[in-house]
């Protein structure tokens, strides 16, 4: 058989195409801010990860610019070999300092990061326990590993505990878990899978893609908002979001840091972070540390989004993130939303099955520390309209 059948099947990107209402690759003629301009239109974003506005600072774009006329376009090499700039090793110490671990290394992007940690950790001996609800990457991860991935119940911490009771004691655990889950916006259950750990011998690894600059007083995450900064045994996390530029990265012990480094085939084998990505992410790191107040204004803009939504009568999950998701329900619901939003100047994401179970279709909206409150009452007075238009309750 024709390997190429499958792409004959009846896909749902196909049906909506079909149905002019195809929601994905909108093209953008300007830079990532809370006002875009997407195919001729002036939209407010509410569907980025830029939680702290820093991917249209001035002092951001200006450290790229500087660094790339410094070190040129690329470094044409891995870490590992000619590809190791000194601002590498800047950004993994000032990283570490701030993280209060021993040692950083970086990625040259956020899916890369999980499957070159969980790939290097996880050996033919060892197990991973695995909330279903973790980012694909981490699952991948799982797969290129040597070790089982077994899955445990979505913030289930008793089936967690079952789990981890069936796992044999000549076997290495790791409990990886999204710190703050990418979908719903939800905070994982660290206090209790810390606990779990302890009283299993297991090492716990949290991706903080979404927790960096989101939680904590100081921005450093879901260890650091649960008071666990010491507990944490493995952070992951992006440059891609609060940090506004690309790559990814590994916190963790010296040693535990430089056996990755030693073993880590996807970090062996591919070229490392561009220059001005690196100078992007060193930027914002030295502007979070030094104004933390960014992480209150983002937390505060969600809260009143999030409350202006439910006094519109409008259904969310309860959460203290910058990611609110809207269920619609239906996958095709979902795309007309998107369509329909876009017509009014909001710009939202569709996230549909398989990414969700079948029938829980909704719009993750996600927010950033300089948005406006003027933005919002637009934002939300769209969706309403919207949803009551598609009759979502």
């Amino acid at each position: 058989m024709d390997i190429f059948k499958k792409v004959e099947g009846e896909h749902l990107y196909k049906q909506a195409k079909a149905m002019g209402v195809y929601p994905y690759f909108h093209a953008l003629s300007s830079g990532q801010d809370t006002i875009v301009q997407m195919e001729g239109r002036e939209t407010i974003m509410i569907g980025s990860n830029n939680y702290l506005g820093l991917t249209s600072d001035p002092r951001v774009i200006e450290a790229g610019v500087e660094a790339l006329k410094k070190y040129g376009s690329g470094c044409s090499g891995s870490r590992f070999l000619n590809g190791t700039l000194d601002i590498h090793k800047e950004l993994e110490e000032r990283l570490a300092k701030f993280l209060h671990k021993e040692a950083v290394m970086t990625f040259s992007t956020g899916f890369q990061s999980n499957l070159g940690i969980i790939s290097a950790i996880a050996g033919r001996n060892d197990v991973i326990l695995c909330d279903r609800e973790n980012h694909a990457s981490i699952y991948d991860g799982c797969r290129l590993s040597f070790g089982d991935m077994i899955r445990y119940k979505h913030s289930d911490m008793q089936d967690l505990e079952k789990k981890l009771k069936e796992v044999p004691e000549n076997k290495g655990i790791l409990i990886v878990t999204d710190g703050v889950f990418s979908m719903s916006g939800e905070i994982c259950k660290l206090p209790e899978i810390v606990a779990l750990a302890k009283k299993y011998g297991a090492r716990v690894m949290v991706d903080d893609a979404h927790g960096l600059g989101v939680l904590g007083p100081h921005g450093r995450g879901t260890a650091e908002y649960f008071g666990l900064e010491d507990e944490v045994d493995i952070y992951m996390g992006t440059f891609s979001k609060s940090l506004a530029s690309l790559g990814g990265y590994m916190a963790g012990k010296r040693d535990v840091v430089e056996y990755v480094m030693h073993t880590s085939r996807p970090y062996i084998f591919s070229a490392s972070i561009t220059p001005a990505s690196v100078a992007c992410a060193l930027e914002s790191l030295k502007i979070l540390e030094e104004n933390p107040q960014r992480v209150k204004d983002l937390l505060e803009i969600s809260s009143y989004m999030r409350e202006g939504l439910k006094k519109l009568g409008v259904k969310v999950i309860e959460s203290n993130t910058p990611i609110i998701p809207i269920y619609v329900y239906e996958d095709e619901k979902a795309f007309l939303a998107c369509k329909l939003l876009l017509e009014r100047g909001v710009y939202v994401n569709p996230v549909v099955s398989p990414a969700t179970p079948k029938g829980m279709a909704l719009l993750r909206t996600s927010y950033t520390a300089t948005h406006t409150k003027e933005q919002m009452d637009k934002a939300m007075l769209a969706i309403k309209e919207v949803l009551d238009i598609l009759e979502v309750k």
